[in-house]
């Protein structure tokens, strides 16, 4: 991955639709674009700053959104937990978020340029991607693995990122592995398939030998250092190509 120097690391408070906001702001050394960095369930985390840090080194400015700001991170006492969460989750209060910290961005003339768009992992990437199908002027999304079936149906959840996939709206970046358990290949297959005919850029890259969480640094059990380094290196390319800008 891109080498790590030291950007200017802020935390931040604006105003979103209901509450204010929070977020881990990564600045570019200049004027540039700029991403919005939904991290995994369990919230911002130490990986996600050093994430942000790295593409502020790369010249892309990154805002990691709090997505817990009104009921607090969790805390899981066991993995078997984690389901039921995200299953519970609001999703429309979640893309709100997502997109009132698109327009926070937007507005900020003073650094940043172009276009904002919006990078996730795990249950984030499930937001890149459905940020990309619901949330208007978006200009890129990139996902890390995420879910593309609901671990749950409700009227507080969207449909299935599969079902809502013909409504893509911004070019858009997945990353998959092959060994995901919890993103069943036959799904993948059918995105592709769906994404064929879509009017947008759409790009699915699959990653032998990696499951889920393989750009997780901090679980290495999971991390996959070949296969972390080539999608991010893709990712940077990506968000360059379709946001402009890069160190």
């Amino acid at each position: 991955m891109d080498a790590l120097a030291s950007p200017q690391m802020n935390d931040v408070a604006f105003r979103g639709d209901d509450c204010t906001l929070r977020g881990a702001f990564a600045q570019a050394a200049a004027v540039a674009p700029a991403i919005v960095l939904v991290p995994d369930v369990f919230g911002i985390s130490p990986l996600y700053r050093t994430l942000a840090g790295r593409l502020a080194v790369a010249g892309i400015h990154a805002l990691v959104l709090d997505l817990y700001v009104r009921q607090g991170p969790p805390r899981f006492a066991s993995p078997a937990a984690v389901m039921p969460w995200i299953a519970g989750l609001d999703d429309h209060q979640i893309l709100r978020d997502v997109g009132a910290t698109t327009r926070w961005l937007a507005a900020r003339s003073d650094v940043v340029s172009a276009g904002v768009g919006v990078l996730g992992f795990c249950l984030g990437g499930q937001v890149a991607f459905m940020a990309g199908c619901r949330i208007p002027g978006l200009h890129a999304a990139v996902s890390f693995y995420g879910m593309l079936r609901q671990s749950s149906r409700g009227p507080h959840k969207e449909i299935d990122p599969l079902e809502m996939a013909r409504d893509l709206a911004c070019p858009w970046l997945g990353h998959f592995g092959d060994e995901d358990a919890l993103i069943p290949r036959p799904d993948v297959d059918a995105l592709r398939d769906t994404l064929a005919t879509s009017r947008v850029a759409t790009r699915i890259e699959i990653y032998p030998g990696a499951g889920h969480a393989f750009l997780n640094e901090a679980r290495p059990e999971a991390f996959r250092p070949e296969a972390a380094a080539l999608a991010w290196s893709r990712t940077i390319e990506f968000v360059r190509a379709t946001l402009g800008g890069g160190a």
